[in-house]
C-alpha cells in the first residue's frame, strides 16, 4: 500500500494504491475531506475505496494518480455546483407582503 496527500484550497485529499485482492497490482481509492476552519474538525465530503470499479493498476504510481485526478475532477464539480448554487441564490429577489 502507497498513500498520497494534498491540499487544494479548502480541501485536503487522501489518495491510496491498495494491494489489489489476490495480488497483481493495485487498486486506487480516495477521500476529499473540507476544512472548515482553523479549530474544526473537516467534514468527509466524499469516499470511493475502489475507483473504476476495482481496476487493477500495474504500479502503486499509476493508481496514485488516477486517484489524485479523480478528486481533482470531483473537487472541480463541487466548485461549480457551490457557484451555480450561489449564482442563483443571488438573482433571486425577496417578496415582500
Amino acid at each position: 500500500m502507497q498513500f498520497n496527500e494534498r491540499v487544494d484550497g479548502e480541501y485536503r485529499v487522501y489518495a491510496g494504491a491498495l494491494d489489489a485482492p489476490r495480488g497483481e497490482g493495485y487498486i486506487a481509492a480516495v477521500v476529499v475531506s473540507r476544512m472548515l476552519g482553523t479549530g474544526v474538525k473537516a467534514r468527509e465530503v466524499f469516499r470511493d475505496e475502489s475507483l473504476a470499479c476495482g481496476h487493477r493498476w500495474q504500479s502503486a504510481d499509476e493508481a496514485l494518480m488516477f486517484s489524485m485526478c479523480k478528486a481533482s475532477e470531483w473537487i472541480a464539480a463541487d466548485r461549480q455546483q457551490a457557484a451555480d448554487l450561489s449564482s442563483s441564490l443571488s438573482g433571486r429577489r425577496e417578496v415582500q407582503f
